[in-house]
């Protein structure tokens, strides 16, 4: 009789448990955000916020107001879309909200690396001298030379280089940005002997294209990898494309290098430091190479896309570049060597700043998540209060709480390349319901985790725009093709990319 009791008991015990995991006990408590924890228990919204992140979030917005709580695959979710709460989440301190938690969780997901305490100040530390200020300078000038040696390296004055050559448009972006970020920052191949210099410009191209097309069998299963819902088949893939890029982004092999970048080198070596072993480095240096360029090259494609597609956009931009160029001394001509481009020149231009945080607003989607580890008070624009529960996560959605609230950007669909800048060339303020926001644009998410390659990054993309507009003429092959719609599986990711892709034609311009 005492044996069936204790089994009766751990059976119920069990039973409770598995319910409580569930999520079935789960009550909304005083204060806190509306609860909504859906019809499948622990799953609750999965389903639905994977098929479509954006249209979920509306939704709920809608039926809930600015502030609510779902169940999201055994975890509660408190979204925040109101714009004015976002400096209190960001700012707070990472005792209440730390959003590592979820970082470590998602890069030992996807790249296989496990963050050592240091990680993240080695990251931001390395970032601060690295990508910007002095040594941003010296990393735009090797992204420059990266760009000739893919760009311009066969152009010439002969009739043969005038005639227009057509390409996809996505892939050609996001392949010469990719390429010639990887360069800079990871090195370049040595010249094995005098006047080899031209076999090891050969090797960096050749090598580079390789690493591409396996970053992009990558890429495409990133957004299924991060949330564990790969099939077996397309999850061996993932795992022998992981073994291959720890392999050619080994640091055995970058330390072989010439002109690995002071961001690549100095990171390492302070791992090595703090007793990080040598295959978790190499994948580390997988991460990095996702972080630096798993979005610009796709924001180059839709920046391009966006000026040919409004022939207004594309003729002030350009010809803001051309006065900056002739500013500089320099023109393009048949014959002339390839232009230099300066970081005090990617200062000098306001409109191309706008177009691309244009872009930028209307196709980067990130998602910005802090584990709440104590129970957190959060007071709304209209004044109410709510408690953010312990153990849950909150988490911020901009592309619709700011970059496309018409409240806050007048016929926020529509690409307008001088949104941000005023007539005088300064930085325009924008406001909701009368007050002055701080938060219009988030591309790079904010507060201690933003992106420390942000200037890197908006260096490099305006280097491949500038070159592009300078160097060709640019149009579509079918001009009246619309816009393609974007890939609703990468919410929540960064830059959102095509469904399809868009044929253009380019050529010397002289």
């Amino acid at each position: 009789m005492v044996l069936w009791v204790t089994l009766l008991c751990t059976l119920v015990s069990l039973l409770l448990g598995g319910l409580y995991v569930l999520g079935v006990f789960r009550i909304q408590r005083p204060n806190e955000p509306p609860l909504d924890k859906g019809t499948i228990p622990w799953l609750g919204y999965l389903l639905e916020f994977r098929k479509d992140s954006s249209e979920f979030l509306k939704r709920m917005q809608k039926k809930h107001g600015d502030v609510f709580t779902v169940l999201i695959g055994g975890h509660y979710f408190t979204f925040v879309m109101d714009p004015f709460c976002f400096g209190t989440i960001v700012k707070e301190s990472r005792s209440k909200l730390d959003f590592r938690t979820s970082a470590i969780q998602l890069v030992m997901q996807v790249f296989g690396y496990k963050p050592i305490k240091a990680t993240h100040s080695i990251v931001h530390a390395s970032s601060l001298k690295h990508l910007m200020g002095d040594g941003l300078t010296a990393l735009t000038q090797a992204t420059m030379e990266s760009f000739w040696k893919l760009l311009l390296f066969n152009l010439s004055s002969g009739e043969e280089n005038q005639v227009w050559q057509e390409e996809n448009l996505f892939h050609y972006c996001y392949n010469i940005v990719f390429r010639a970020g990887y360069l800079a920052l990871y090195g370049t191949e040595p010249p094995r002997g005098a006047g080899n210099k031209e076999k090891a410009e050969e090797q960096d191209r050749l090598h580079s294209n390789q690493l591409f097309q396996e970053f992009r069998k990558y890429d495409r299963l990133f957004p299924r990898l991060a949330f564990s819902m790969l099939p077996p088949k397309e999850k061996r893939e993932a795992e022998r494309l992981k073994r291959h890029f720890w392999n050619m982004l080994s640091v055995r092999k970058a330390w072989q290098k010439d002109n690995i970048s002071g961001w690549i080198s100095d990171q390492d070596q302070l791992l090595a430091q703090n007793g990080v072993p040598e295959y978790m480095r190499d994948r580390f240096m997988f991460m990095l190479l996702w972080a630096s360029q798993g979005n610009t090259g796709p924001t180059a494609f839709w920046l391009l896309l966006y000026l040919l597609k409004h022939p207004e956009a594309l003729k002030a931009v350009r010809d803001e570049v051309d006065k900056v160029l002739k500013e500089s001394g320099q023109e393009v001509k048949a014959g002339s060597p390839p232009v230099t481009i300066t970081r005090d020149m990617l200062d000098q231009t306001p409109l191309l700043d706008s177009a691309l945080e244009e872009t930028l607003r209307l196709v980067a989607a990130p998602m910005l998540v802090r584990a709440v580890l104590e129970d957190t008070s959060l007071r709304t624009s209209s004044g109410t209060e709510f408690t953010l529960r312990k153990g849950d996560r909150v988490a911020l959605f901009p592309h619709i709480s700011v970059q496309m609230n018409p409240e806050i950007h007048e016929e926020p669909h529509k690409f307008k390349y001088n949104r941000f800048v005023n007539p005088d060339g300064t930085k325009k303020d924008f406001y909701r319901n009368g007050k002055k926001l701080k938060f219009v644009n988030m591309p790079w998410g904010a507060g201690v985790s933003i992106c420390p390659g942000r200037f890197f990054a908006t260096a490099e993309m305006k280097l491949f725009v500038f070159l592009m507009l300078t160097h060709f003429d640019l149009e579509l092959v079918h001009e009246e093709e619309e816009i393609p719609a974007i890939d609703i599986s990468r919410w929540g990711f960064g830059t959102m990319q095509p469904v399809r892709d868009v044929r253009f034609r380019y050529r010397p311009r002289f």
